[in-house]
């Protein structure tokens, strides 16, 4: 681990005890779970932590990450710890009967060997899962971003909680979100990366929802990498906060409408992946077996870390870190769970 995958802010000190941060983490997930599942009319469900490779659910996320895999005994099967849940909770609305409008969410927990451990990264993943059916006329990106500023708002009244009780937080999140696509973020920051064009929107306008992630920008290169057989590459994005303890732009959702039948076989094709058409989830997606819908991911510690002011992901949930890491951050006032 080299140093300069810390972010290490100049005199931290974390405004919560130990003990004060995890009584604050429960009262996070509790109050936003429930906000979530209000607002987007949501049943919370029971995932799986592993599924078969073979049956194509697990998501691929940006296609080079490899997935932790073990056998079964009696099983006499191999296994894959899930990435994330994209696909099984498309299957899971159409198993559970759930109707236009309603959907589900579960608790995602995942490993991810191949992270770059940092502030914001970590081999343990917990998220919210959620997933929405929708219809037709609601596959649009006004359906899109009116979900995003509900989400938003679920933060924003979690956050006012949190301040609450713990005046010694103070609030920093703005209200409204401002959308742009990732081709007029390139445009105007032509000569950033795009790390770079997050952290100078965001500073800008303090939450932002990056729209359109997947597909060739201008300049021949995605903004972000993304799986070909779940978002729909034109009805997605990213939403990010600028965050004054790091002064850098957040990652909290990805987030987007699902592929349709004519999306999944565009984006199998630019993808090189047209042989996935013969599993299972593809068969039933192009055979019209399953809802239309609408989901993403909204990460637990992330959420934890930015609302409770925290400077590394590690002040708010248990996870492995190296002795360099450990040390570092403990000189600098971040103490590791």
């Amino acid at each position: 681990m080299s140093q300069n995958k810390l972010w290490l802010p100049k005199d931290y000190r974390s405004r919560l005890d130990v003990m004060q941060t995890e009584q604050a983490i429960k009262l996070t997930k509790d109050h936003f779970e429930r906000m979530l599942a209000e607002k987007l009319q949501l049943t919370r469900v029971s995932a799986p932590l592993f599924v078969r490779p073979e049956t194509g659910l697990n998501d691929d996320l940006n296609g080079v990450e490899r997935p932790v895999q073990f056998d079964i005994m009696d099983l006499q099967a191999e296994v894959q710890i899930v990435h994330s849940l994209a696909k099984w909770k498309r299957l899971a609305l159409k198993r559970y009967g759930f109707t236009a409008g309603t959907g589900l969410y579960t608790d995602m927990n995942a490993i991810r060997r191949d992270e770059e451990l940092d502030n914001l990264h970590s081999v343990y993943v917990d998220q919210w899962d959620w997933e929405k059916i929708i219809t037709p006329q609601t596959r649009t990106t006004k359906t899109l971003c009116d979900t995003v500023r509900q989400i938003v708002d679920c933060l924003k009244q979690t956050e006012t909680l949190l301040c609450h009780t713990y005046p010694q937080l103070k609030p920093f999140l703005r209200s409204e979100v401002f959308f742009i696509t990732s081709q007029e973020l390139e445009d105007r920051f032509p000569d950033k990366t795009p790390k770079e064009r997050e952290d100078a929107i965001c500073r800008e306008h303090g939450i932002v929802f990056i729209m359109q992630i997947g597909g060739a920008l201008k300049s021949g290169q995605p903004h972000d990498k993304r799986a070909p057989d779940y978002d729909d590459w034109s009805l997605n994005g990213d939403l990010l906060v600028w965050y004054p303890v790091l002064e850098h732009a957040i990652e909290l959702s990805s987030m987007g409408i699902r592929v349709d039948v004519l999306a999944l076989a565009r984006q199998l094709e630019i993808a090189s992946c047209e042989s996935r058409k013969n599993l299972p989830f593809h068969q039933a997606l192009l055979n019209n077996e399953l809802p239309l819908t609408m989901g993403g991911g909204i990460g637990q510690s992330r959420i934890c870390m930015l609302l409770l002011q925290k400077a590394h992901i590690g002040e708010v949930q248990a996870s492995v870190w190296s002795d360099e890491m450990l040390l570092e951050c403990d000189k600098h006032g971040i103490h590791l769970l």
